[in-house]
Protein backbone atom coordinates (compact mmCIF):
# COMPACT_ATOMS: atom_id res chain seq x y z
CA UNK A 1 0.00 0.00 0.00
CA UNK A 2 1.06 3.48 -0.32
CA UNK A 3 1.02 4.30 2.89
CA UNK A 4 2.53 2.80 6.04
CA UNK A 5 2.49 -1.43 6.23
CA UNK A 6 0.59 -3.44 4.09
CA UNK A 7 -2.64 -3.04 2.27
CA UNK A 8 -5.54 -3.19 4.39
CA UNK A 9 -8.39 -5.70 3.87
CA UNK A 10 -11.45 -3.64 4.23
CA UNK A 11 -12.57 -0.16 5.07
CA UNK A 12 -12.16 2.10 8.48
CA UNK A 13 -15.29 3.47 9.18
CA UNK A 14 -16.00 6.75 7.45
CA UNK A 15 -18.70 9.33 9.06
CA UNK A 16 -19.36 11.84 6.33
CA UNK A 17 -17.99 14.95 6.13
CA UNK A 18 -20.15 17.39 8.59
CA UNK A 19 -18.35 21.05 8.53
CA UNK A 20 -20.50 22.06 11.09
CA UNK A 21 -19.86 26.06 13.00
CA UNK A 22 -17.80 28.42 10.49
CA UNK A 23 -17.62 30.99 13.23
CA UNK A 24 -15.95 33.97 11.66
CA UNK A 25 -16.38 37.11 14.03
CA UNK A 26 -13.27 39.34 14.59
CA UNK A 27 -10.65 39.63 17.18
CA UNK A 28 -8.73 42.79 17.31
CA UNK A 29 -5.90 41.18 19.52
CA UNK A 30 -3.45 40.88 16.61
CA UNK A 31 0.60 41.48 16.18
CA UNK A 32 0.33 43.62 12.29
CA UNK A 33 -1.98 46.31 11.37
CA UNK A 34 -5.75 45.87 10.56
CA UNK A 35 -5.92 44.18 7.50
CA UNK A 36 -9.95 43.80 6.78
CA UNK A 37 -12.09 43.16 3.49
CA UNK A 38 -13.00 46.51 3.72
CA UNK A 39 -9.77 48.01 3.58
CA UNK A 40 -8.68 45.59 0.59
CA UNK A 41 -11.45 45.37 -2.16
CA UNK A 42 -12.01 41.89 -3.59
CA UNK A 43 -10.23 40.46 -0.60
CA UNK A 44 -10.94 36.42 0.18
CA UNK A 45 -10.06 33.98 2.43
CA UNK A 46 -7.40 31.41 0.84
CA UNK A 47 -6.12 28.50 2.79
CA UNK A 48 -2.38 28.36 3.30
CA UNK A 49 -2.65 25.26 4.69
CA UNK A 50 -4.50 21.62 4.85
CA UNK A 51 -4.25 18.60 6.33
CA UNK A 52 -6.79 15.66 5.46
CA UNK A 53 -8.83 14.48 8.12
CA UNK A 54 -9.24 10.80 9.14
CA UNK A 55 -9.73 8.03 11.49
CA UNK A 56 -6.60 7.23 13.44
CA UNK A 57 -5.73 4.38 13.72
CA UNK A 58 -4.69 2.65 16.93
CA UNK A 59 -1.45 2.38 16.47
CA UNK A 60 -0.94 6.04 15.44
CA UNK A 61 -3.54 7.17 18.62
CA UNK A 62 -1.89 10.35 20.65
CA UNK A 63 0.84 8.39 23.14
CA UNK A 64 0.97 9.09 27.03
CA UNK A 65 -0.03 10.77 28.82
CA UNK A 66 -3.16 11.01 25.96
CA UNK A 67 -4.99 14.29 24.71
CA UNK A 68 -7.70 14.70 27.52
CA UNK A 69 -6.22 17.17 30.04
CA UNK A 70 -3.19 18.15 28.57
CA UNK A 71 -1.49 20.46 26.12
CA UNK A 72 -0.64 19.57 22.40
CA UNK A 73 1.74 21.59 20.32
CA UNK A 74 1.71 21.12 16.75
CA UNK A 75 4.17 22.67 14.21
CA UNK A 76 2.49 23.71 10.52
CA UNK A 77 4.41 24.97 7.28
CA UNK A 78 2.32 27.62 5.00
CA UNK A 79 2.42 28.60 1.82
CA UNK A 80 1.23 32.04 1.31
CA UNK A 81 1.37 34.61 4.24
CA UNK A 82 -1.00 36.96 5.27
CA UNK A 83 -2.23 39.58 7.60
CA UNK A 84 -5.08 37.98 9.07
CA UNK A 85 -6.09 34.29 9.78
CA UNK A 86 -8.27 31.80 10.71
CA UNK A 87 -8.12 28.42 12.21
CA UNK A 88 -10.04 25.21 11.19
CA UNK A 89 -10.26 22.30 13.96
CA UNK A 90 -12.07 18.69 13.02
CA UNK A 91 -13.45 16.25 14.95
CA UNK A 92 -15.14 14.68 11.83
CA UNK A 93 -14.42 11.69 13.13
CA UNK A 94 -14.60 11.39 16.82
CA UNK A 95 -17.74 9.03 18.37
CA UNK A 96 -17.95 12.33 21.22
CA UNK A 97 -17.36 15.92 21.24
CA UNK A 98 -13.75 17.40 22.05
CA UNK A 99 -13.42 19.65 24.15
CA UNK A 100 -10.64 22.70 23.79
CA UNK A 101 -9.78 25.13 26.99
CA UNK A 102 -7.61 27.49 24.91
CA UNK A 103 -5.77 27.46 21.64
CA UNK A 104 -2.58 29.64 20.68
CA UNK A 105 -0.72 30.37 17.30
CA UNK A 106 2.75 31.51 17.41
CA UNK A 107 5.55 31.43 15.11
CA UNK A 108 7.71 28.47 15.74
CA UNK A 109 11.20 28.98 17.05
CA UNK A 110 12.53 25.59 16.11
CA UNK A 111 11.37 22.36 17.58
CA UNK A 112 8.89 22.49 20.08
CA UNK A 113 9.47 26.40 21.36
CA UNK A 114 7.70 29.24 20.47
CA UNK A 115 8.70 33.00 19.75
CA UNK A 116 6.56 34.50 22.43
CA UNK A 117 6.44 37.97 21.57
CA UNK A 118 4.11 36.25 18.22
CA UNK A 119 1.67 34.33 20.43
CA UNK A 120 -1.98 35.32 19.82
CA UNK A 121 -5.25 33.34 21.46
CA UNK A 122 -7.85 32.41 19.30
CA UNK A 123 -11.11 32.73 19.92
CA UNK A 124 -14.79 30.87 19.03
CA UNK A 125 -17.36 32.47 18.36
CA UNK A 126 -15.57 35.36 21.17
CA UNK A 127 -15.17 32.48 23.91
CA UNK A 128 -11.51 31.07 24.19
CA UNK A 129 -12.97 27.67 24.59
CA UNK A 130 -15.13 25.91 22.21
CA UNK A 131 -16.61 22.33 22.28
CA UNK A 132 -16.71 20.60 19.21
CA UNK A 133 -19.38 17.93 19.07
CA UNK A 134 -19.03 14.43 17.21
CA UNK A 135 -18.67 14.65 12.99
CA UNK A 136 -18.47 18.30 13.41
CA UNK A 137 -15.50 20.90 12.35
CA UNK A 138 -15.38 24.72 13.68
CA UNK A 139 -13.35 27.90 12.80
CA UNK A 140 -11.87 30.10 14.59
CA UNK A 141 -12.43 34.00 14.57
CA UNK A 142 -10.76 35.50 12.10
CA UNK A 143 -7.66 37.77 13.64
CA UNK A 144 -4.81 40.02 12.74
CA UNK A 145 -1.84 38.30 12.10
CA UNK A 146 1.30 38.99 10.44
CA UNK A 147 1.86 35.85 8.76
CA UNK A 148 4.91 35.47 6.25
CA UNK A 149 5.07 33.11 2.96
CA UNK A 150 6.46 29.76 3.91
CA UNK A 151 6.44 30.31 7.77
CA UNK A 152 6.22 27.73 10.61
CA UNK A 153 3.17 28.44 12.64
CA UNK A 154 2.87 26.29 15.70
CA UNK A 155 -0.40 25.62 16.90
CA UNK A 156 -0.98 25.07 20.71
CA UNK A 157 -3.89 23.11 22.03
CA UNK A 158 -5.12 22.50 25.78
CA UNK A 159 -7.72 19.91 25.67
CA UNK A 160 -10.19 18.91 28.06
CA UNK A 161 -12.46 16.20 27.53
CA UNK A 162 -11.70 13.82 24.33
CA UNK A 163 -13.20 10.71 22.77
CA UNK A 164 -11.78 7.34 22.13
CA UNK A 165 -11.96 7.80 18.11
CA UNK A 166 -9.15 10.88 17.46
CA UNK A 167 -9.78 12.43 14.27
CA UNK A 168 -5.84 13.32 12.77
CA UNK A 169 -3.86 13.18 10.26
CA UNK A 170 -0.87 10.16 10.93
CA UNK A 171 1.36 11.05 7.77
CA UNK A 172 2.38 14.41 9.47
CA UNK A 173 6.14 14.17 8.34
CA UNK A 174 6.12 16.82 11.31
CA UNK A 175 7.08 16.59 15.06
CA UNK A 176 4.27 17.27 17.14
CA UNK A 177 5.30 17.91 21.12
CA UNK A 178 2.11 16.62 23.71
CA UNK A 179 3.39 18.03 27.34
CA UNK A 180 0.78 17.23 30.38
CA UNK A 181 -0.93 19.58 32.01
CA UNK A 182 -2.24 23.36 30.73
CA UNK A 183 0.74 24.40 29.04
CA UNK A 184 -0.26 26.39 26.37
CA UNK A 185 1.47 29.07 26.44
CA UNK A 186 4.86 28.13 27.35
CA UNK A 187 7.96 29.42 25.50
CA UNK A 188 9.14 25.99 24.93
CA UNK A 189 8.34 22.34 25.94
CA UNK A 190 11.29 20.53 27.01
CA UNK A 191 9.98 17.93 28.69
CA UNK A 192 7.01 16.64 26.38
CA UNK A 193 6.45 13.40 24.67
CA UNK A 194 7.34 13.67 20.72
CA UNK A 195 4.49 12.12 18.00
CA UNK A 196 5.13 12.36 14.15
CA UNK A 197 1.32 12.98 13.90
CA UNK A 198 -0.84 15.74 13.82
CA UNK A 199 -4.77 15.87 15.57
CA UNK A 200 -7.68 17.55 15.07
CA UNK A 201 -6.00 20.29 13.44
CA UNK A 202 -7.26 20.45 9.85
CA UNK A 203 -6.46 24.21 7.77
CA UNK A 204 -5.23 27.67 8.31
CA UNK A 205 -6.76 30.33 6.05
CA UNK A 206 -5.76 33.99 5.31
CA UNK A 207 -7.45 36.82 3.94
CA UNK A 208 -5.49 37.33 0.65
CA UNK A 209 -6.14 39.82 -2.27
CA UNK A 210 -8.66 38.35 -5.23
CA UNK A 211 -6.09 37.78 -7.24
CA UNK A 212 -4.80 34.58 -4.76
CA UNK A 213 -5.64 31.37 -5.01
CA UNK A 214 -4.96 27.58 -3.92
CA UNK A 215 -4.33 24.61 -5.92
CA UNK A 216 -4.78 21.58 -4.05
CA UNK A 217 -2.59 18.17 -4.20
CA UNK A 218 -5.31 15.20 -4.03
CA UNK A 219 -3.45 12.05 -3.55
CA UNK A 220 -2.47 8.67 -1.27
CA UNK A 221 1.33 8.00 0.82
CA UNK A 222 3.27 9.80 -2.19
CA UNK A 223 1.38 13.22 -1.83
CA UNK A 224 1.96 13.04 1.71
CA UNK A 225 5.20 12.83 1.92
CA UNK A 226 6.13 9.30 2.13
CA UNK A 227 10.11 8.91 1.55
CA UNK A 228 10.61 13.12 2.32
CA UNK A 229 12.33 14.35 5.60
CA UNK A 230 11.40 14.61 8.97
CA UNK A 231 10.70 18.31 10.25
CA UNK A 232 12.10 19.04 6.08
CA UNK A 233 9.17 20.21 4.78
CA UNK A 234 10.20 18.82 1.54
CA UNK A 235 6.69 16.57 0.40
CA UNK A 236 6.44 17.63 -3.35
CA UNK A 237 3.63 19.90 -2.03
CA UNK A 238 5.96 21.99 -0.24
CA UNK A 239 8.71 22.25 -3.13
CA UNK A 240 6.17 23.07 -4.99
CA UNK A 241 5.18 25.59 -2.73
CA UNK A 242 8.70 26.87 -2.70
CA UNK A 243 8.72 27.31 -6.87
CA UNK A 244 5.33 29.47 -6.71
CA UNK A 245 7.11 31.64 -3.96
CA UNK A 246 10.18 32.35 -6.03
CA UNK A 247 8.26 33.31 -9.34
CA UNK A 248 6.75 36.66 -8.86
CA UNK A 249 4.01 35.90 -11.40
CA UNK A 250 3.39 32.76 -9.04
CA UNK A 251 3.63 34.48 -5.58
CA UNK A 252 0.40 34.66 -4.55
CA UNK A 253 -0.67 31.29 -5.59
CA UNK A 254 -1.11 28.57 -1.89
CA UNK A 255 -0.39 24.61 -1.95
CA UNK A 256 -2.82 22.64 -0.03
CA UNK A 257 -1.88 18.78 0.59
CA UNK A 258 -4.97 16.54 0.40
CA UNK A 259 -2.59 13.29 0.61
CA UNK A 260 -3.51 10.48 2.79
CA UNK A 261 -0.87 7.86 3.13
CA UNK A 262 -2.70 4.49 1.28
CA UNK A 263 -5.55 6.40 0.18
CA UNK A 264 -7.77 4.84 -2.53
CA UNK A 265 -10.02 6.44 -5.05
CA UNK A 266 -12.65 4.32 -5.43
CA UNK A 267 -13.21 2.60 -2.13
CA UNK A 268 -12.08 3.63 1.58
CA UNK A 269 -8.52 1.82 2.41
CA UNK A 270 -7.08 4.08 4.76
CA UNK A 271 -8.82 7.33 4.95
CA UNK A 272 -12.32 7.88 3.37
CA UNK A 273 -11.93 6.99 -0.64
CA UNK A 274 -11.08 10.14 -2.80
CA UNK A 275 -14.08 10.17 -4.26
CA UNK A 276 -16.01 10.60 -0.60
CA UNK A 277 -13.67 13.05 0.98
CA UNK A 278 -13.69 14.99 -2.53
CA UNK A 279 -16.22 17.62 -0.84
CA UNK A 280 -14.79 18.31 2.05
CA UNK A 281 -10.67 18.09 1.44
CA UNK A 282 -10.68 19.91 -2.19
CA UNK A 283 -14.10 21.75 -3.08
CA UNK A 284 -14.92 23.12 0.68
CA UNK A 285 -11.20 24.39 0.46
CA UNK A 286 -11.45 28.31 0.91
CA UNK A 287 -9.97 30.23 -2.98
CA UNK A 288 -9.52 26.92 -4.22
CA UNK A 289 -8.67 27.53 -8.13
CA UNK A 290 -6.86 24.62 -9.39
CA UNK A 291 -6.70 20.41 -8.37
CA UNK A 292 -4.34 18.39 -9.32
CA UNK A 293 -5.05 14.49 -8.90
CA UNK A 294 -2.24 12.14 -8.49
CA UNK A 295 -4.61 8.94 -6.79
CA UNK A 296 -5.01 5.58 -7.92
CA UNK A 297 -1.80 2.97 -7.57
CA UNK A 298 -3.57 1.71 -4.07
CA UNK A 299 -6.64 0.63 -6.34
CA UNK A 300 -4.47 -0.73 -8.92
CA UNK A 301 -1.76 -2.63 -7.02
CA UNK A 302 -4.96 -4.09 -4.26
CA UNK A 303 -6.83 -5.61 -7.29
CA UNK A 304 -6.60 -9.19 -6.46
CA UNK A 305 -6.43 -11.76 -9.38
CA UNK A 306 -7.13 -10.96 -13.40
CA UNK A 307 -10.71 -9.76 -13.33
CA UNK A 308 -10.11 -7.22 -10.89
CA UNK A 309 -7.02 -6.24 -12.39
CA UNK A 310 -8.85 -5.52 -15.83
CA UNK A 311 -11.30 -4.00 -14.16
CA UNK A 312 -9.34 -1.38 -12.25
CA UNK A 313 -8.46 1.04 -14.79
CA UNK A 314 -11.95 1.83 -16.65
CA UNK A 315 -13.20 2.20 -12.93
CA UNK A 316 -10.31 4.32 -12.15
CA UNK A 317 -11.14 6.33 -15.51
CA UNK A 318 -14.86 6.58 -14.26
CA UNK A 319 -13.58 7.84 -10.92
CA UNK A 320 -11.58 10.72 -13.17
CA UNK A 321 -14.26 11.63 -14.87
CA UNK A 322 -16.94 12.16 -11.88
CA UNK A 323 -13.94 14.11 -9.70
CA UNK A 324 -13.23 16.07 -12.95
CA UNK A 325 -16.86 17.30 -13.26
CA UNK A 326 -17.68 17.71 -9.68
CA UNK A 327 -14.81 20.20 -9.50
CA UNK A 328 -15.93 22.02 -12.89
CA UNK A 329 -19.18 22.53 -11.17
CA UNK A 330 -17.29 25.13 -8.80
CA UNK A 331 -15.09 26.25 -11.26
CA UNK A 332 -11.92 24.56 -10.78
CA UNK A 333 -9.34 23.47 -13.51
CA UNK A 334 -8.38 19.91 -13.00
CA UNK A 335 -4.85 18.57 -14.00
CA UNK A 336 -4.27 15.09 -14.24
CA UNK A 337 -1.36 13.66 -13.02
CA UNK A 338 -0.20 10.03 -14.66
CA UNK A 339 0.86 7.20 -12.29
CA UNK A 340 4.48 6.68 -10.54
CA UNK A 341 6.13 3.54 -12.06
CA UNK A 342 6.07 0.88 -9.44
CA UNK A 343 8.19 -2.14 -10.73
CA UNK A 344 10.59 -4.43 -8.22
CA UNK A 345 7.60 -3.69 -5.68
CA UNK A 346 5.12 -5.47 -3.52
CA UNK A 347 2.73 -3.84 -5.99
CA UNK A 348 4.38 -5.03 -9.40
CA UNK A 349 2.71 -7.60 -11.82
CA UNK A 350 1.93 -7.86 -15.31
CA UNK A 351 -1.77 -7.35 -14.48
CA UNK A 352 -1.24 -3.98 -12.99
CA UNK A 353 1.61 -2.47 -14.91
CA UNK A 354 -1.19 -3.22 -17.85
CA UNK A 355 -3.53 -1.51 -15.52
CA UNK A 356 -0.99 1.49 -14.79
CA UNK A 357 -0.23 1.79 -18.32
CA UNK A 358 -3.65 1.92 -19.62
CA UNK A 359 -4.70 4.57 -16.74
CA UNK A 360 -1.91 6.82 -17.96
CA UNK A 361 -2.77 6.43 -21.88
CA UNK A 362 -6.10 7.97 -20.75
CA UNK A 363 -4.41 10.50 -18.84
CA UNK A 364 -2.24 11.51 -21.40
CA UNK A 365 -4.71 11.61 -24.22
CA UNK A 366 -8.52 10.75 -23.28
CA UNK A 367 -9.31 14.89 -22.51
CA UNK A 368 -10.54 14.56 -19.50
CA UNK A 369 -8.01 16.44 -17.93
CA UNK A 370 -7.90 20.59 -18.34
CA UNK A 371 -4.18 19.15 -18.69
CA UNK A 372 -1.82 16.85 -17.93
CA UNK A 373 1.30 16.65 -15.68
CA UNK A 374 3.39 13.72 -16.69
CA UNK A 375 5.16 12.49 -13.29
CA UNK A 376 5.44 9.36 -14.97
CA UNK A 377 7.94 10.68 -17.20
CA UNK A 378 9.35 12.62 -14.58
CA UNK A 379 10.70 9.79 -12.37
CA UNK A 380 10.93 6.72 -14.92
CA UNK A 381 13.91 5.16 -15.31
CA UNK A 382 15.17 5.33 -19.13
CA UNK A 383 16.40 2.38 -18.87
CA UNK A 384 13.54 0.29 -17.09
CA UNK A 385 10.38 2.57 -17.47
CA UNK A 386 8.41 0.27 -15.67
CA UNK A 387 10.51 0.99 -12.56
CA UNK A 388 11.49 4.50 -10.98
CA UNK A 389 15.65 5.82 -11.36
CA UNK A 390 17.78 4.97 -9.01
CA UNK A 391 18.34 8.77 -7.49
CA UNK A 392 14.77 8.68 -7.27
CA UNK A 393 13.41 6.06 -5.34
CA UNK A 394 12.95 5.81 -1.76
CA UNK A 395 14.35 1.96 -2.14
CA UNK A 396 10.65 0.09 -1.76
CA UNK A 397 10.45 1.05 -5.61
CA UNK A 398 6.97 2.62 -4.83
CA UNK A 399 7.59 6.19 -2.51
CA UNK A 400 9.99 8.72 -4.07
CA UNK A 401 12.96 9.50 -2.53
CA UNK A 402 13.54 12.84 -1.08
CA UNK A 403 15.52 13.91 -4.23
CA UNK A 404 12.18 11.83 -6.03
CA UNK A 405 9.61 14.59 -4.43
CA UNK A 406 12.21 17.61 -5.53
CA UNK A 407 12.04 16.37 -9.70
CA UNK A 408 8.02 15.91 -8.86
CA UNK A 409 7.50 19.50 -8.17
CA UNK A 410 10.32 20.58 -10.58
CA UNK A 411 7.68 18.76 -13.03
CA UNK A 412 4.56 20.82 -12.56
CA UNK A 413 4.70 23.70 -15.18
CA UNK A 414 4.07 26.80 -13.27
CA UNK A 415 2.16 28.08 -16.30
CA UNK A 416 -0.91 25.86 -15.32
CA UNK A 417 -0.92 28.07 -11.89
CA UNK A 418 -1.15 31.03 -13.63
CA UNK A 419 2.56 31.84 -14.44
Amino acid sequence: MVGKGAVRAGALRWRGAVVALALLASVGSGCAPRATASRDAGAGWVGTWAASPQLTEPRNLPPAPGLSGNTLRQVLHVSIGGKRLRVRLSNVFGNGPVSVASAHIALSAGGGAIRPASDRPLTFGGQASVTIPAGSSVVSDAFDYDLAPLADLALTVHFGATPSDVTGHPGSRTTSYLQPGDAVTAAALPGAVRTEHWYIASGVDVLASARAAAVVALGNSITDGRGSGTDRNNRWPDNLARRLQADPRTAHVAVLNAGIGGNCVLKACLGPAALQRLERDVLAQSGVRWLIVLEGVNDIGGARGADASAAVAPDLIAAYKQIVAQAHARGIRVYGATILPFGGSFYDSPEHEAARQAVNQWIRTGGGFDAVIDLDAALRDPQAPARLQPGADSGDHLHPSELGHRLLADAVDLALLGG
